[in-house]
């Protein structure tokens, strides 16, 4: 993987990490394009990338994670990521090997679009919209509807949002709750790939930060992917609030739903 390419994953992380649209698939979707999808940086860099993006949550939301004197909150916080990184150590090969089948992927990116479709409709009675009310049991359940990403193409942001507006979420706060789950998600497992878990990368056994360090390219490509993805998910996560919040989330499954014919078109070529 050049730098040109990185900068690329870097981008399209940037801008559909916190979109109902799936990040993990149009990672995919784009290595497969560039004939890289195999290789083990890419994978690992494809999870690295995200810190950069859950970076961005931080720091637009500072005041709200800066914000000791409310404990409630990282105890939700904490609660609510266990399933997802219970059942993600359980099935992390059988994820893995989904990686590389971008068919598969796609057919699950059109199912979710026409969940998007109704969810409007489904849940229409949705009364809060502060954080402080969402009630530990409500960020627990939120969280098992998340571990519905682990299958690629689902996307985590869409599975926390459609959890949170089921437990009674307005759309702006279930896509916000959506954003505060992403950071300790997101964190674990970008920390797994980078110190954890052993990677097969020329011919041995080597561990994320080893593959990194291993030279100036791959340096420069996991640091600037992360500046790039900061910045980008920055800017998508201010235009997707006021979106949903004027439109809705249905032409996000109009536009899953076509992106995944698409992809299937061309994968089948």
């Amino acid at each position: 993987m050049d730098l040109i390419q990185a900068l690329i994953l870097a981008l399209v992380e940037g801008l559909t990490e916190f979109l109902p649209v799936s990040s993990t698939a149009y990672m995919i979707f784009t290595s497969s394009i560039f004939g890289i999808q195999s290789d083990e940086f890419v994978k690992m860099f494809q999870v690295s990338v995200q810190f950069g993006a859950i970076l961005s949550v931080v720091v637009l939301y500072r005041k709200k994670f800066l914000d000791f004197k409310s404990p409630q909150f990282y105890i939700k916080l904490a609660l609510a990521v266990l399933p997802a990184l219970v059942l993600g150590k359980l099935f992390d090969d059988k994820i893995e090997e989904v990686l590389e089948k971008p068919i598969p992927i796609a057919i699950v990116l059109i199912l979710g679009g026409f969940i998007l479709l109704f969810i409007d409709r489904l849940f229409k009675n949705t009364k809060i919209n502060k954080e402080e009310n969402v009630t530990i049991r409500k960020a627990i359940t939120i969280g098992f509807w998340q571990c519905l990403a682990m299958m690629p193409g689902t996307s985590r942001s869409a599975a926390s949002i459609i959890g949170g507006m089921q437990q009674g979420l307005t759309r702006r706060m279930a896509a916000e709750f959506s954003f505060f789950l992403a950071v300790p998600t997101m964190l674990a497992v970008t920390l797994y790939s980078i110190v954890v878990k052993d990677w097969e990368y020329k011919g041995m056994k080597q561990k994320g930060y080893e593959m990194i360090l291993s030279s100036s390219e791959n340096i420069t490509s996991f640091v600037v992917g992360n500046l790039v993805a900061f910045i980008v998910a920055a800017i998508a996560i201010k235009f997707f609030i006021g979106f949903i919040e004027k439109y809705g989330f249905k032409i996000w499954g109009w536009y899953r739903i076509i992106v995944g014919i698409i992809l299937i078109a061309y994968f089948s070529m």
